[in-house]
């Protein structure tokens, strides 16, 4: 018998041992130096007892849990990395900034202008773009807070919340709590797959601006002149 075959057959008797000593493919191929093929063909007849089987598939479980959470980690940092990096190349944002911006913010989000009157309404849940949009009322447009006032939008299964809630958006838009007495009810069902549910549901708030028939003629004006200046009409 030759030293190769002596070796050959020696290895395989270790996977075999490895193997009923209840370790893994994996675990047994750091030790055992040979292709995966060749360890599937010697050990296709090695029985494994229950408890053992049971083992390897609690360390599997385990392992692809650490390997998700590793996975995790890994993508959270990638993503924080971009955002920081696509964060600084916003740099300063001017006045006409801005104006560009809560115009686009309103193109998107608010109520568009009729042939019958029609008040300047913005509705929105997210806290960042009902500040975004006060900001540009206020120091751009020249809009006096007086003449802006609230209404929320809430599911009725949040009534018990209620003085959370117009707590919450008063804290958010920086105007006194009494601004948010005018509430509307709502009755269909919340879709449970949404996050703003439970203690994080504050509802949607609508922003209004009183005898605004007119701003809104102009806001729809500025959206007409930046799609003429794009070259899309």
């Amino acid at each position: 018998m030759s030293v190769v075959q002596i070796n050959y057959n020696l290895l395989k008797k270790q996977a075999v041992s490895l193997r009923k000593k209840g370790l893994s493919y994996s675990e047994i191929l750091k030790k055992v130096p040979v292709a995966k093929s060749t360890l599937s063909l010697w050990l296709r007849d090695v029985k494994l007892s229950k408890k053992q089987r049971q083992k390897l598939t609690k360390r599997k479980l385990l392992a692809a849990k650490k390997g998700g959470e590793a996975r995790r980690q890994k993508r959270i940092l990638i993503t924080e990395k971009i955002k920081k990096k696509a964060e600084k190349e916003i740099g300063r944002i001017n006045k006409r900034d801005l104006w560009i911006l809560g115009i686009a913010l309103y193109w998107g989000e608010g109520h568009k202008e009729k042939l019958k009157s029609s008040l300047v309404k913005f509705t929105n849940s997210d806290y960042k773009m009902i500040k975004i949009f006060l900001k540009w009322l206020l120091d751009v447009c020249g809009i006096s807070k007086k003449d802006i006032y609230f209404r929320i939008f809430l599911h009725e299964t949040a009534k018990n919340r209620l003085l959370e809630v117009q707590n919450y958006w008063a804290k958010i838009t920086g105007f006194p709590i009494e601004n948010f007495q005018k509430i509307s009810w709502k009755k269909h069902k919340i879709h449970t797959k949404r996050k703003n549910i439970g203690q994080n549901y504050f509802g949607l708030l609508r922003v209004e601006i009183r005898k605004s028939t007119n701003f809104n003629r102009k806001i729809q004006g500025w959206i007409e002149g930046i799609c003429k200046k794009c070259g899309v009409v």
